[in-house]
């Protein structure tokens, strides 16, 4: 599955290497057994993180900050159970640039909250993994990261990563669970019959909202008005489709283009490489309500306020301020039910 690390506003998508469990189980006690934790250097020890817990840190450190191996201190020790391999960790965490010093990312936003993480470094990036496996819930982590351990050569140029830079992160351990068994959930993208865009009848342009035209391949373009961006959120179906109607929590398969309402530029799209997937409950709350109670077939546009998408941080390196409402066209091609 193609990872969208603009729309799903969540670890998953900062952090996932592979799939990722979503569904939880009770508090395990503190294991007996010993754990190994990742050593901690003098980068890591160098990284000061005050505030409360659960919320976005004060952080400063001394850039350039650069290693060749993941470090990881601890500079809050918590009580709770214990962290260990192949178990599902909730954090909350915030990413810097270790070059710049620059915030990047943080699932502190109210819009955002903690994610979960599989404690294995196949799924996850090794660099997370590493920083909380032994941790005990209520624990602060820091964890500088080199690239190897993170995006490797490749970078993550969404986040502002480039391929060389040394990342820091610090971790809020919230809770630790056993990981679920692996789903057999069907995936609405293996069906090579699947339309590549929206098939429904075209409907009268909703009045006020942005305009939409589409090349002959389906991709769109948006004109942005004049008038004042909404100030709440806005959902207009450009094309009403005759499929199945996707429920909250449900896998869509779409095609998406988000563009900003105060630039008008587009700073996301699936058009021009493929249709992606993922759960109406994993993606930014606006983009998730313009897509419940559709159906399969229909093209939608939603004009998104700030309190529904990224929040008062924006997202700077998308070039999303914290007062800018964003426009989605998206194409509904397919949904599975995430009970089945």
């Amino acid at each position: 599955m193609r990872k969208i690390t603009l729309i799903a506003a969540a670890a998953a998508v900062a952090l996932t290497l592979a799939g990722c469990s979503t569904s939880s189980a009770a508090p395990l006690a503190s294991p007996a057994a010993a754990c190994s934790p990742t050593a901690s250097g003098p980068n890591s020890d160098a990284v000061t993180a005050t505030g409360d817990l659960d919320a976005l840190p004060t952080t400063t450190f001394t850039t350039p900050m650069t290693t060749t191996a993941t470090e990881r201190t601890v500079t809050t020790e918590g009580t709770g159970a214990q962290v260990t391999d192949g178990m599902l960790a909730t954090i909350d965490f915030t990413l810097y640039n270790g070059t710049s010093g620059k915030q990047l990312f943080t699932t502190t936003d109210a819009e955002i909250g903690a994610q979960q993480v599989t404690v294995d470094q196949t799924q996850f990036l090794p660099g997370i993994v590493k920083a909380i496996t032994c941790a005990t819930v209520g624990s602060r982590v820091v964890a500088v990261v080199p690239p190897a351990d993170a995006w490797s050569e490749a970078g993550n140029s969404t986040l502002g990563v480039a391929a060389t830079d040394t990342v820091v992160f610090v971790i809020d351990v919230k809770d630790v669970t056993e990981a679920p068994p692996a789903t057999t959930a069907p995936s609405p993208t293996l069906d090579p019959n699947m339309p590549t865009r929206a098939t429904g009848a075209d409907q009268p342009a909703p009045e006020g909202l942005p305009t939409v035209t589409l090349a002959d391949d389906g991709t769109p373009t948006v004109t942005i008005p004049s008038t004042p961006a909404p100030t709440t959120l806005q959902i207009g179906v450009l094309k009403k489709g005759d499929g199945t109607v996707v429920a909250d929590g449900d896998t869509v398969t779409v095609q998406y283009q988000g563009v900003n309402y105060s630039t008008g530029a587009v700073f996301d799209q699936s058009w021009g490489k493929s249709p992606t997937s993922f759960a109406t409950n994993q993606v930014i709350k606006g983009f998730g309500a313009a897509l419940v109670g559709q159906t399969v077939g229909s093209q939608v546009i939603a004009v998104i306020p700030p309190d529904q998408g990224y929040g008062p941080n924006g997202q700077p390196s998308a070039g999303i301020g914290g007062t800018d409402d964003l426009v989605f066209v998206v194409d509904i091609l397919a949904t599975a039910s995430a009970t089945k």
